[in-house]
């Protein structure tokens, strides 16, 4: 673990020494995370999102048409006659 002193400008902004960004493998464009405390701030890197929230899901699948029933729904599917088809399509 690496220790730098560093000093904030005056427009508020920092850099972080090519030693400790090559240590934690932080490149140009890595998203972090500041935390302010009591004692100071915390810099982390941001989680990355991998989709895995099925919040983030809801209402991405939208059906114009009228509702389908249940039935309809619980319906085998034969996929057969869709294979066949593409299938001579292709010839």
């Amino acid at each position: 673990m690496s220790v730098a002193t560093i000093k904030l400008s005056s427009k508020g902004q920092i850099v972080i020494p090519k030693e400790i960004r090559d240590e934690l493998h932080w490149q140009a464009g890595t998203q972090l995370t500041l935390v302010s405390s009591a004692s100071g701030i915390t810099l982390k890197t941001a989680p990355k999102k991998n989709g895995g929230n099925l919040a983030d899901l809801i209402g991405m699948l939208q059906h114009d048409g009228a509702p389908v029933p249940v039935e309809a729904l619980c319906v085998p599917v034969d996929y057969c006659a869709d294979w066949q088809e593409s299938e001579q399509r292709r010839q």
